[in-house]
Formats: C-alpha cells, structure tokens, sequence
C-alpha cells in the first residue's frame, strides 16, 4: 500500500453494499485482520467509525466489492498522516464543545 494513489475520502458517497451472494468471495482472515486493525484505530481516528461500521456488518462472509471499501480506507489514511488524535500521558485532557442552534 506504501504505492498506492490516497483517497479523499474513507468512503464513495451513497455507497450501498449488499450481502449478494454472486460476489467473488476475498480471503476471510485477511479481511478480518484489516478491518480488526482499523477497528483499533477508530479510538485516534473517529473519522474511520461510520465506515468500519459498515465494512464490519459483512465480517463473517467478506466478499471482493467489500474488500475494495477497506482498501479504500487504507488509501484515504495514506492521504491523512497524522490527523488523528494525540493522547498524552500526565497532561489534564480539556474537551471543549460548541453548538450552533441554527
């Protein structure tokens, strides 16, 4: 993936996957060692957790379509280096919110 062209995005936007059995099926454990990696990495990223939910429903019966999804959110990481959240050890952590009623 080191090669590979980044993406803007984790996802196509309107992306609907479906659990069609006409699908070439992927290698299940490689399919489930990315997505667990990246499950991991949702707690840094929280941009990942919408599409890691979705690629996460079809984890038992992984498919090619589904396994180009993950490697487009390889590629959209190749495109975010360190964007991610920083936890540090012994710095209080203040979290500030703002809304807007409009």
């Amino acid at each position: 993936m080191t090669v590979c062209s980044p993406a803007s995005t984790s996802m196509e936007e309107n992306l609907k996957l479906h659990g069609d059995s006409n699908q070439v099926p992927t290698d299940k454990e490689r399919y489930q060692r990315l997505v667990g990696r990246l499950m991991y990495l949702t707690h840094t990223r929280p941009d990942l957790a919408y599409a890691l939910s979705v690629v996460s429903q079809f984890i038992h019966f992984p498919n090619e379509e589904y396994m180009n999804v993950v490697i487009r959110i390889l590629r959209y990481l190749k495109s975010s280096p360190g964007k991610g959240i920083l936890f540090t050890k012994g710095h209080n952590l203040d979290i500030n919110g703002y809304t807007d009623a409009d």
